[in-house]
C-alpha cells in the first residue's frame, strides 16, 4: 500500500448536502438486478440532470450524461449500476421456489434473509427457509448451495405462488437498504457498484457548481450488466470510441478477518481511494491520478492485479483499437452481502480525486508509450 504524504486534509462535514444524501439513500434503497436496472438508471439520471448538457440511453439500459457533447475529443467516467440477485428456477408442487444466481449471488448467506421477488404484479415478499438448528444434526446437516436453498411465499402450492405473478426468471433481490453506521461508515446492500454511481454523478455536481469548462466532451457512463460479464461497458465503448476512460468500482477491504493480504493486496477502509496496476490500466494515465492524489494531499492506495482487473475497465482498454483507461476503487468490506460496507472519507476522496484528475486531462495529453 502506498499513500501520499502524512499530512491530512481535513474533511469537510457538508461534502454530501441535503440533496445528495436523499439521492444517496433513494438510489441504494432501490432494487436494480442485473438485466432490470431501468427503476434506478431513472433514478440516477434524475439526480443527474441539472449537471449535464444532455444524455444518451442505450438499448440494453446503460444510461450516460453527456457535458460538452460536440467536443471531438471523450472523456469517460464510469460505474456500473446493477447488483447481484436470483432467478426463480423451479417452483415444486408443494409451493417452494428453488433459485439460480443472477451475478455472483453468494448461497451461504442466504438462508434466513428476507427477498424482495420483483413480478410484474409488483412486489412479493418471501424468505429464504432453513432448518432449525434443533433439528439437524452431524449425519444429516447440509451445507447452503445454490441446489439446497429456497424460497417460501407461504403458498401451499405451485399454483398459489403463480397467482402472486411469479414465474420461471423472476427476479429475487435481499431486502436490506442504506444505514448510517459508526464512524463515518456507511453500508448498504449494493454498494457494489451504486456507490460509484454516487461517485461519477457527484463529480458532475462539482463541475457544475464551481462553473467548470472543460475542454473535452466527459461521458458520465451509468452501464449495465458488469455482473455478469462487462456487457453494458462492452456495448457502451463501442458506441461511444472514447478517447480515455476512468472507471470507478469497489475492491476488497483485507483488514477484515479472514481476509488474506498476500493474495488479495492492502486495502483498508477510511485510507483514501485505491489506484489499480495492472495490463489494462495505462501508465501514464495512472501516474497522472497518483501524481494528482500527491498534489493534493488525497490519502491514496495501490493494488496491483495479475492479469484483469475484473472490472469494466478492461471492458474500455481493450476496445476499439485500445483506449487509455484506469481504474479508481472504493475500498469495501463484505462485498456480495447485504451489509457491505465503505467509508464516506473514501467516498469523498474518489471524487475529489477523479473530479481534480479531470481539472488536469487535455486533449492534448500525451499516452503515447514511445
Amino acid at each position: 500500500m502506498a499513500k501520499a504524504k502524512e499530512t491530512k486534509k481535513k474533511v469537510s462535514k457538508d461534502f454530501f448536502n441535503e440533496s445528495s444524501m436523499s439521492f444517496i439513500k433513494r438510489y441504494l434503497d432501490n432494487a436494480a438486478p442485473t438485466g432490470h436496472e431501468t427503476s434506478g438508471q431513472k433514478i440516477w439520471l434524475d439526480y443527474l440532470k441539472p449537471y449535464i448538457d444532455t444524455h444518451i440511453v442505450d438499448p440494453y439500459g446503460t444510461v450516460v450524461g453527456v457535458i460538452n457533447p460536440d467536443a471531438e475529443f471523450k472523456v469517460v467516467i464510469e460505474a456500473h449500476a446493477d447488483e447481484i440477485s436470483w432467478f426463480v428456477k423451479y417452483i415444486t408442487n408443494d409451493g417452494f421456489i428453488h433459485v439460480c444466481r443472477n451475478g455472483g449471488s453468494d448461497h451461504q448467506i442466504a438462508p434466513s434473509m428476507r427477498v424482495n421477488i420483483h413480478t410484474k404484479k409488483g412486489i412479493v415478499r418471501g424468505v429464504f427457509g432453513w432448518p432449525a438448528i434443533h433439528v439437524r444434526t452431524p449425519q444429516n446437516e447440509k451445507k447452503p448451495e445454490t441446489e439446497t436453498i429456497w424460497i417460501d411465499v407461504n403458498c401451499k402450492n405451485k399454483k398459489e405462488v403463480e397467482a402472486l405473478g411469479i414465474e420461471i426468471g423472476t427476479v429475487c433481490t435481499f431486502v436490506d437498504g442504506f444505514e448510517v453506521g459508526n464512524h463515518g461508515y456507511w453500508i448498504a446492500r449494493a454498494h457494489d457498484n451504486r456507490m460509484g454511481g454516487v461517485i461519477i454523478a457527484e463529480v458532475a455536481r462539482l463541475l457544475k457548481e464551481n462553473k467548470k469548462k472543460l475542454p473535452f466532451g466527459l461521458y458520465i457512463v451509468n452501464s449495465v450488466q458488469e455482473e455478469v460479464g462487462l456487457n453494458g461497458a462492452t456495448m457502451i465503448a463501442q458506441r461511444l470510441k472514447p478517447n480515455v476512460a476512468i472507471c470507478t468500482d469497489v475492491t476488497h477491504d483485507t483488514a477484515t478477518p479472514m481476509m488474506n493480504k498476500a493474495a488479495q493486496g492492502e486495502a483498508t477502509c477510511g485510507e483514501g481511494p485505491v489506484v489499480c496496476v495492472g495490463p489494462a490500466v495505462h501508465n501514464i494515465l495512472r501516474e497522472l491520478i497518483v501524481d494528482t492524489a500527491k498534489k493534493n494531499n488525497f490519502k491514496y492506495q495501490l493494488q496491483a492485479v495479475s492479469r484483469f482487473t475484473g472490472t469494466d475497465t478492461d471492458a474500455f482498454a481493450f476496445s476499439n483499437g485500445g483506449v487509455p483507461s484506469a481504474l479508481i476503487s472504493l475500498p469495501l468490506r463484505y462485498m456480495h452481502t447485504t451489509v457491505e460496507t465503505v467509508h464516506k472519507d473514501d467516498v469523498e476522496n474518489c471524487i475529489k480525486l477523479m473530479y481534480e484528475v479531470l481539472l488536469k486531462l487535455t486533449p492534448k495529453t500525451n499516452f503515447q508509450y514511445m
